[in-house]
């Protein structure tokens, strides 16, 4: 275990410091030049969280409505349902969508007019859509600026990571600002001031369990896990993590989010198995647990397995409570990857894995019916104190850094240093991390498409890279046991490999909406969100980057995946549309794959 600020504090790149521990002088650039004038580094954090949320609705209403770049250094956004215009100064215009923008203002305002606010942006943009969303829309926005600007003051205050955290922990904790294409990205209804001290990975929040005892004839569980080729139950993964934990006889622990606890007790079925003695609440217990990025997902350093919780409150678009699928799906990945395709895809590239989900718990009422909110996911924890994991998302995100005014991402440190270190250009080095991630993490990944049929939903928070000690990508992991797509059309090699599978996780989906999905998570928001951070961090040309893909692209063709060809064949792509999945106020979680979000058709920047 490190502690702040010490050579293993991931808040402190290694490749940055020189004799001392001080970080070598880097001449001034004219990059420098523009952070004064950057709106994300405001020193009020209510004025940066504001102006962070006004780009991101501004970076949705572009894509989602195919806005082209403005022939001048503003844009400006028509707004018929009220009879008006924004004007948008344009900082940055990014080919693969990663914007800048400063603050908008009306049309026809005097020029003393104060700009626009994120709540009002969102609540003429939802009027603009016609859709009875659009108030709810302005209250998510008004709780994730809100809360934003409570991270960015504490993290300035305090940025260095927890004290008990190890590498992979601080660097998911370091999400600040979210998703730059979600209006909402840290937006969580129904969390108190209080609570979101406690549980707010931003905030390094922590807190132990709160732990239930499970009558053993309404448990539901099951288990892949192996030990020294030995299974071990999902009873006995749980009671490891809850020892010293007093049950009643005939009894399992069952860990529950402490809010989610608190939300269980009014609900009838949960009510019904209290009365009956067959659930009984034992309260908090044990050592504190960390949120990570996803908040619902818990972990402890040290400990072997992570916790994937049921969580009721709306996190982005979703009430973050597990499915039973998708436990099922878990354990029938990891069950898979044991028939010999994970010694397969290895050899080919050893550097990458998937984090398995092999185990979990739930509740069943006495008619063997599932009791939603109960069930809990039992995750593999592979990182130790030496592997530097960060999510893409943490990696390309801005955030505070110790001993600076202005927001930084991790991905401009290790840029910055690895051009220190080695005496190159910034866009030199950039291009080189690039192509070492492309064949460390995306050609891993179209290998086991292409060879297995099997799509992940690998988007930035959801696709982890491993990093040397220099900064430099030499493996990934990709996590999360809802983002499988088990093609149709390979439905009877997967089931050769594992009869059965599919039944309990409903995992097979058509090659048509596979192929769509694969496009926008590991292509769109994955890959060409990436070039977008290079670009918008003025690291690099998104133009040289995109040329790269398309050279990397060409040479993956013959790895079996139709993705490849797709990305660099179609005029247009389909994309995951964030702001108006929110309008039409579904829930990303709920109901069949190809109509959980909207999708819109968007111009393919590998093309032009």
């Amino acid at each position: 275990m490190y502690g702040p600020g010490s050579a293993d504090d991931p808040t402190v790149p290694r490749q940055h410091t020189g004799p001392g521990g001080l970080r070598p002088h880097r001449p001034a650039t004219a990059a420098d030049a523009l952070d004064d004038a950057d709106p994300l580094n405001d020193p009020d954090p209510a004025r940066a969280a504001d102006a962070a949320a006004v780009e991101n609705l501004l970076r949705c209403w572009v894509r989602e409505t195919g806005r082209s770049a403005p022939g001048s250094t503003t844009l400006r956004i028509p707004l018929e349902a009220s009879g008006t215009a924004l004007l948008v100064p344009v900082l940055h215009w990014s080919p693969t969508g990663w914007h800048r923008f400063g603050a908008p203002v009306l049309e026809g305002l005097p020029a003393t007019a104060p700009p626009v606010d994120a709540v009002t942006v969102a609540a003429l943009l939802g009027r603009e859509s016609g859709r009875p969303e659009g108030t709810e829309l302005v209250g998510r926005v008004a709780d994730s600026t809100r809360r934003t600007a409570e991270f960015l003051a504490e993290r300035r205050r305090s940025p260095r990571p927890h004290p008990a955290a190890d590498p992979f922990l601080a660097a998911e904790q370091s999400l600040v600002l979210g998703h730059p294409l979600h209006p909402t990205p840290k937006s969580r209804e129904g969390l108190s001031e209080a609570e979101s001290r406690l549980y707010s990975p931003e905030l390094h929040g922590s807190f132990p369990l709160h732990w239930f005892a499970v009558a053993r004839s309404v448990l539901a569980a099951d288990s892949a896990w192996t030990e020294q080729g030995r299974p071990v139950t999902a009873e006995q993964l749980v009671g490891g993590l809850a020892e010293g934990l007093a049950l009643p006889a005939g009894t399992v622990p069952l860990p529950v989010h402490p809010w989610q606890a608190r939300e269980l007790r009014h609900r009838p079925e949960v009510r019904a198995l209290l009365d009956a003695g067959l659930l009984r609440d034992l309260g908090p217990y044990g050592s504190p647990w960390h949120p990570t990025s996803s908040v619902r997902t818990v972990h402890r350093p040290g400990a072997r397995a992570m916790l994937k919780l049921s969580l009721g409150l709306r996190i982005t678009n979703s009430r973050r409570e597990n499915l039973r699928k998708e436990l099922h799906r878990g354990v029938e990945v990891h069950r898979l990857l044991r028939t010999g395709l994970v010694d397969e895809w290895q050899a080919a590239h050893p550097g990458f894995d998937i984090v398995r989900d092999p185990a979990w718990l739930g509740v069943d009422t006495p008619d063997g019916v599932p009791v939603p909110g109960l069930d809990v996911m039992v995750r593999h924890n592979p990182f130790g104190p030496d592997d530097d994991a960060v999510c893409v998302a943490a990696l390309t995100s801005p955030r505070p850094w110790p001993g600076s005014a202005v927001l930084r991402s991790r991905l401009t440190d290790v840029v910055d240093g690895l051009a220190v270190r080695t005496g190159r250009p910034t866009a030199a080095v950039s291009a080189e991390w690039f192509l070492r991630y492309l064949d460390q993490v995306v050609r891993p990944v179209l290998w086991l498409d292409g060879h297995a049929g099997i799509a992940l939903e690998a988007h930035q928070q959801n696709t982890l890279v491993l990093l040397d000690r220099d900064g430099w990508p030499v493996g990934g992991r990709y996590r999360d046991n809802q983002g499988y797509y088990f093609r149709e059309s390979r439905r009877g090699a997967l089931e050769s490999r594992l009869p059965g599978i599919g039944d309990g996780s409903d995992t097979f989906v058509s090659d048509r909406i596979t192929d769509e999905r694969f496009a926008y998570y590991l292509g769109i928001n994955n890959v060409l969100g990436l070039i977008g951070a290079f670009g918008s961090q003025r690291l690099a040309d998104e133009r040289v980057l995109l040329a790269a893909f398309r050279s990397f692209l060409t040479a993956a063709d013959d790895l079996g995946s139709p993705l490849p060809r797709l990305l660099l064949d179609a005029p247009t792509l389909r994309s995951k549309a964030n702001l108006l999945t929110r309008l039409h106020g579904l829930d990303e979680l709920v109901g069949p794959v190809d109509t959980q979000s909207v999708y819109v058709t968007v111009t393919n920047p590998l093309r032009t």
